[in-house]
């Protein structure tokens, strides 16, 4: 059986909490490995609805849960999470949940600098989640971070904090904010020491143990490829690598344990916050996207931009991340629709592109050129075979896999985990 590793294949919010649930309720281990708790997965379990930010979504079925040394980690952030799940009558114990020991943590300076960087940078604002996520990850590779090894070791942290304050204290100082208060920050440590190192591991070696059994493992990924900061719409994009390679540096295993690269893409495209985005909507279209898919991001609330798939986009995500098929999601959200366009190229300047341009200023100028389908009018809400989509559905998605040149594995008819159209078995490759 075939390791999977899912990943978004757009910018986020793709609907990947659904598909890793389904996913995790047949893997032994479900594995984080990039990011921080501005990720947001939901997922719906019969009649309950659980948000996780942090935590990897295998926790609510009690699947083994690792996150990996790519993940930044506010303890506090984590310790809320557990809370909230304990009152939903799901138990994180160190039994089901395991925190690389390597694990650099986010600490309270990081989310006010994060914050007070981003409200100075006018119209430069890239829409951060304002969580610290970023400067947790500039300190990670300026090897000034406190890991969560470091909880263990609260008495030799006196030079680790002379770094970081010999840094963050004059980038306080430029906003006019007093320097960081070191007792403080020592007994915020010292307080949530014991919760964090409860869960703490070398999980390289979990995963390698699991490995060694022959388990299932799942690699969870956060936002999407074109967040990446390598391959993304930068300086819009998030701090950390999206792409399925990450998997392998983030977790402690080498590349071959990715298995199967699942990339998941809705059926139409949406995007939080600032950057370009060549398909978007802004008239009547756009806003029933948006209200039929209950367009709101899991942890900021923030109302997402909506528009036309665009495989020009997915299909060079699938390139760069190594995706082996995509889960097409939210195909229900097109229903009644007489006419659906897809993005099938650019053009900038009197020049046609097959690809996005690497500079935002080419990014947002680009004009996509839209190839038109006949929409349906039958609903293919909860459909769980060919048989029960409309042809014109299937034409849409056929369509879409030769534009991206990447196959169909999965299909999802609505946020009810069982309400999937199964083609390709991604563990069984």
């Amino acid at each position: 059986m075939a390791n999977v590793t899912v990943i978004g294949a757009q910018w986020g919010d793709e609907g990947k909490g659904k598909i890793v649930d389904w996913l995790a309720s047949r893997a032994d281990v479900v594995a984080r490995f990039q990011g921080g708790h501005n990720a947001g997965h939901t997922l719906v379990v019969g009649d309950q609805t659980y948000k996780l930010s942090l935590l990897p979504s295998g926790i609510v079925r009690g699947t083994l849960s690792v996150i990996g040394n790519g993940v930044v980690l506010d303890p506090w952030a984590l310790r809320a999470e557990v809370a909230k799940l304990a009152g939903q009558g799901v138990a994180v114990t160190p039994e089901t949940l395991h925190i690389a020991d390597t694990c650099p943590l986010i600490l309270p300076f990081h989310r006010d600098l994060d914050a007070l960087r981003e409200d100075a940078s006018g119209q430069g604002k890239i829409g951060t989640t304002r969580r610290g996520i970023g400067p947790a990850y500039e300190d990670k590779v300026g090897r000034r971070a406190i890991r969560v090894c470091d909880l263990a070791h609260l008495g030799d942290l006196g030079p680790q904090i002379d770094r970081l304050c010999a840094h963050h204290d004059a980038l306080l100082a430029g906003f006019g904010e007093p320097p960081i208060d070191r007792g403080r920050l020592e007994r915020d440590l010292a307080e949530i020491a014991d919760f964090v190192l409860g869960f703490a591991r070398p999980v390289w070696l979990t995963l390698q143990e699991a490995r060694a059994r022959g388990d299932r493992i799942l690699f969870e990924g956060a936002q999407g490829v074109l967040l990446d900061v390598d391959h993304g719409t930068y300086p819009f994009v998030t701090s950390s690598n999206t792409i399925a390679g990450t998997a392998a540096g983030g977790t402690g295993m080498g590349p071959a344990a990715a298995g199967f690269v699942l990339g998941i893409v809705k059926a139409y495209t949406t995007r939080v916050g600032a950057g370009p985005f060549p398909t978007e909507l802004d008239d009547a279209v756009g806003q029933r996207l948006g209200e039929r898919g209950r367009e709101f991001g899991t942890v900021t609330g923030r109302k997402r931009r909506c528009g036309w798939f665009d495989a020009v986009l997915v299909r060079q995500s699938c390139a760069v991340a190594g995706v082996t098929g995509i889960a097409l999601t939210k195909l229900d959200v097109l229903d009644g629709l007489e006419e659906i366009r897809i993005c099938t190229g650019y053009r900038l300047g009197g020049r046609s592109y097959d690809h996005l341009p690497a500079h935002a200023r080419d990014q947002a100028a680009v004009e996509p050129v839209y190839e038109a389908m006949e929409g349906w009018a039958e609903s293919t809400a909860g459909a769980r075979s060919w048989a029960q989509l409309p042809a014109q559905a299937i034409k849409y998605i056929r369509r879409v896999e030769e534009l991206i040149r990447c196959p169909v594995a999965l299909v999802s008819t609505s946020p009810e985990r069982e309400d999937t159209i199964l083609v390709r078995d991604p563990f069984a490759d």
